[in-house]
């Protein structure tokens, strides 16, 4: 087990943020880890937020929460594996307004 410490600076504010260690690392593959995890943060949790607004999301009884966000990850995963380049906001509208889009995504599916 081990520790590491990262502290970032942006404009005027510092964080420092801790770590638990499942093992030793240089002070490159830690730096490397922590920036792999925020990949993941800022590739998937950003676009369910502000492509989805997972956050304005108002379902909260009983089981509603986890089915509509494994939904939405389901719908994003479809997105991201169709081979046009556009956006995924724009690959939304694009299948709200052609249903033949919308089939090409849904067949496209592996």
């Amino acid at each position: 087990m081990a520790f590491g410490r990262i502290e970032s600076r942006r404009d005027e504010a510092s964080a420092t943020r801790y770590y638990v260690l499942s093992k030793q690392m240089t002070p490159d593959e830690f730096l490397s880890t922590v920036r792999s995890h925020w990949t993941i943060e800022n590739s998937l949790h950003w676009v369910l937020d502000i492509t989805m607004r997972e956050d304005k999301s108002r379902s909260c009884n009983d089981h509603a929460p986890e089915n509509i966000a494994m939904i939405r990850k389901l719908a994003l995963n479809i997105l991201k594996a169709h081979p046009d380049k556009t956006s995924i906001r724009r690959k939304i509208k694009k299948a709200g307004w052609s249903n033949i889009f919308l089939k090409s995504l849904l067949f496209n599916m592996r």
